[in-house]
């Protein structure tokens, strides 16, 4: 899955630090309406819902899946994006475990690509360092470096 964001081009190795959590998701975004899979609706959409419900997009420490409803009327395609941010953003300033610095935005036109998306994305987060590893990224050729190795290691416990 590594080679997916790379080969469509969705992926975001941002140098700037968001402001805050809502800027995070609009910087997230970016690559997703680039590749016209979004519009700035649906990204709006997922920071109301946020504000709703919580930091319920942060499935694991230090990773955060920022998504709404399938059928959004903002969502143009199904794809996932990736930002990587130099630090963490902060979503609750009282529990680090709701920091994030990996955004795998996800957007889906229907309800079965969009539990497709979060299986596969899972599947590939479960890898043992992917996570401390994606989150050393800071240029194009250390995120080729990461793909080669998570690659390697996939083909070699086949």
């Amino acid at each position: 899955m590594l080679r997916y964001f790379l080969e469509n081009h969705l992926i975001n190795i941002s140098t700037e630090h968001p402001q805050n959590w809502e800027d995070a998701i609009r910087v997230s975004g970016e690559i997703m309406k680039s590749n016209n899979l979004v519009t700035d609706k649906y990204i709006d959409q997922v920071i109301a819902d946020v504000k709703k419900y919580g930091p319920y997009i942060v499935i694991v420490p230090g990773v955060a899946m920022p998504h709404s409803q399938a059928d959004s009327s903002g969502v143009l395609g199904t794809g996932i994006g990736l930002t990587i941010f130099p630090e963490a953003v902060s979503f609750d300033k009282d529990d680090s475990e709701k920091d994030a610095q990996l955004f795998f935005m996800l957007a889906a036109k229907d309800n079965k690509q969009h539990m497709e998306n979060i299986a596969n994305l899972s599947n590939m987060l479960m890898e043992d360092g992917l996570i401390e590893d994606l989150r050393k990224v800071r240029s194009l050729e250390d995120y080729r470096q990461v793909m080669d190795k998570y690659e390697l290691s996939t083909k070699e416990s086949r």
